[in-house]
C-alpha cells in the first residue's frame, strides 16, 4: 500500500507580512508591483523540501471580503482563509495556533510565514523530529525563533532567500561579504 505524499502546510499570516512591508520597510502603503510574489513562495517551499506544499492565507476580513485578492489567491493555489471576531480580537493569531495545534496532531510539515513572535511557542512544539520553517524579514524576525534554529527551526528571508518581490526592497541588512556586490551600492 503506498503512502500519501507528506505535506507542508505554508500558513502566511498576511496581517503581519504586510504591516512590516508597509510600516517598517517602505514607510507607507506597499503598491501593487511591491507586494510579494505569493506562487514564488509555495514553489520556494515546494523545491526546498522536496514535497507538495499546501498555503493557506489568513486575513482579517472584518466583514469585509476583498474578493479581487481572494480570488488572485485562490487562482494561484492557496487556501484563502478571511477571519472576523470582536473588537480587539487577534483573529489571524488565534487561528494560525489553532492551525498549528492541528497540525501537531498530524503528519505534516509547516512553514509559518510571519515575523510575529506570538507563534515561537507554537513552533517550539512542533520541532518533534518534523520540518518546521518560518519565512519573514530577517532583521524585523521575532527574537524567540533564533533560540528555536538549535533545535531544527529554518528561517528564510521572503526576499533574499525566497525570491518574493520583482525589485529589491530597501532594506539595511548585514552583507556576508561573499554576496557583497559594490555595483549595488554605487
Amino acid at each position: 500500500m503506498d503512502e500519501a505524499p507528506r505535506t507542508t502546510y505554508v500558513l502566511v499570516d498576511g496581517e503581519n507580512i504586510d504591516a512590516t512591508l508597509g510600516t517598517s520597510i517602505l514607510g507607507r502603503r506597499p503598491r501593487p508591483e511591491e507586494r510579494p510574489r505569493w506562487e514564488r513562495l509555495l514553489q520556494f517551499v515546494e523545491e526546498r523540501w522536496g514535497q507538495q506544499a499546501s498555503g493557506l492565507f489568513f486575513l482579517a476580513a472584518n466583514n469585509e471580503l476583498p474578493m479581487a485578492f481572494v480570488q488572485a489567491l485562490l487562482a494561484i493555489g492557496y487556501k484563502p482563509i478571511p477571519l472576523s471576531g470582536a473588537a480587539g480580537d487577534k483573529v489571524v493569531d488565534i487561528a494560525i495556533q489553532r492551525t498549528l495545534d492541528e497540525i501537531g496532531r498530524r503528519e505534516a510539515d509547516v512553514v509559518l510565514v510571519s515575523n510575529d513572535g506570538d507563534f515561537v511557542d507554537h513552533l517550539d512544539d512542533l520541532l518533534d523530529g518534523r520540518r518546521v520553517g518560518v519565512v519573514g524579514f530577517g532583521e524585523f524576525r521575532n527574537q524567540g525563533f533564533a533560540g528555536l534554529a538549535a533545535q531544527g527551526l529554518e528561517a528564510f528571508d521572503l526576499e533574499y532567500d525566497v525570491g518574493a518581490f520583482n525589485a529589491a526592497l530597501p532594506r539595511v541588512r548585514i552583507i556576508p561579504i561573499d554576496e557583497f556586490d559594490p555595483t549595488q551600492f554605487l
